[in-house]
């Protein structure tokens, strides 16, 4: 019978998202990942076939993650503004994980019309908060996300590589301005 393993699945999987947390997802090798779980790697690969498969685990457990601070955006008023908070901090919270999975290159360059479903997992629940926040159909309320994903996202981006600090008072204003501005648009484009 084989020696019963040192660690579980999910025991490397949290170390491995403590090392991309704080240094980057191209910083888990078998190597940090044994010293981070006080090992060899030899463990690792009685569980793991290869690294790949622990960084697509560590993709995916930071996808989990980043899920949770959608859900708190969709328990707010108006849901979709604090999603996009949510997304500011989630970018000023865990900036490693936040470049992982929205700072990535893509295998495939999306259009503007599909990134949002490329590589947000959350995009129907939040098109839905769109929708019913603003009363909107949904090819306006597509169009409504977008342009106030492009906005956040730069937010973020600022926010997840230290280029610049928003105080929350800040972020809450300029994306209130911004969405009313699109929405104005939008509606205001009916009548014409």
């Amino acid at each position: 019978m084989p020696p019963k393993c040192k660690f579980t699945r999910s025991e490397i999987i949290q170390a491995a998202l403590d090392i991309a947390r704080t240094q980057g997802i191209s910083y888990i090798t078998a190597r940090a990942l044994g010293t981070k779980l006080g090992s060899s790697s030899k463990p690792i690969f009685s569980i793991f076939d290869n690294m790949e498969e622990v960084q697509t685990e560590v993709k995916k457990a930071a996808k989990a993650l980043y899920a949770e601070y959608v859900k708190i955006g969709l328990g707010e008023k108006p849901a979709f503004k604090g999603v996009g908070i949510q997304y500011i901090l989630f970018a000023i919270k865990e900036p490693k994980l936040f470049q992982l999975l929205f700072m990535s290159e893509q295998h495939q360059k999306p259009t503007v019309a599909n990134v949002l479903p490329v590589i947000d997992e959350n995009y129907p629940e939040i098109l839905l908060s769109v929708q019913n926040s603003y009363d909107l159909q949904k090819n306006d309320a597509e169009k409504l996300y977008r342009h106030l994903w492009i906005y956040t996202h730069g937010i973020a981006v600022l926010c997840a590589t230290n280029m610049c600090a928003f105080t929350p008072e800040e972020m809450s204003k300029m994306l209130t301005e911004v969405c009313m501005s699109v929405l104005n648009e939008i509606k205001g484009g009916k009548a014409q």
